[in-house]
């Protein structure tokens, strides 16, 4: 099977979560990308309490079978699962209910208020938007807009 690399993506992205969901992980994140002569396919899990060393062991081992068995991925490629770390990216709504009340770094295109980066408390979350709270400034910014959310470490 062959296709873009963003046709892989949401290819191996559809086989994987179902696999996820019954151990309840979350699929937080996914890439496939060169790196020299092979492609990288970096999985990025999470699990409530946090994922083991064993977890990522674990969903390498399924995934390298079911990638076996359905010849899904037709680049020769390095398949690595992780932890997302304390900095996790925020792709979901879900995510930022989640995690209301810690901070994050927000990149949004277009700018909003001629500004492309927001650093702020997660306040709120509506359908569209995410409410953020920087020191004095509280700012709506619409999901449609995000290019790249995270969470900050913190202390």
């Amino acid at each position: 099977m062959d296709g873009t690399p963003q046709e892989i993506i949401e290819r191996v992205t559809r086989a994987v979560e179902p696999i996820l969901r019954e151990s309840a992980i979350e699929l937080v994140d996914l890439e496939f990308q060169p790196s020299g002569k092979r492609w990288l396919l970096r999985i990025f899990i999470d699990r409530e309490g946090g994922i083991t060393i064993g977890d990522c062991e674990w969903v390498s081992r399924e995934l390298d079978r079911l990638f076996d068995v359905e010849d899904m991925i037709d680049h020769p490629y390095v398949l690595e699962v992780s932890s997302p770390g304390l900095t996790r990216p925020l792709k979901k709504r879900a995510d930022f209910e989640r995690y209301k009340g810690r901070t994050c770094r927000i990149v949004v295109n277009p700018a909003i208020g001629g500004e492309n980066e927001f650093t702020g408390v997660i306040a709120e979350v509506g359908e569209e938007v995410v409410e953020v709270r920087e020191e004095k400034e509280a700012y709506l910014i619409p999901f449609s807009a995000i290019k790249k959310a995270r969470l900050e470490f913190e202390l």
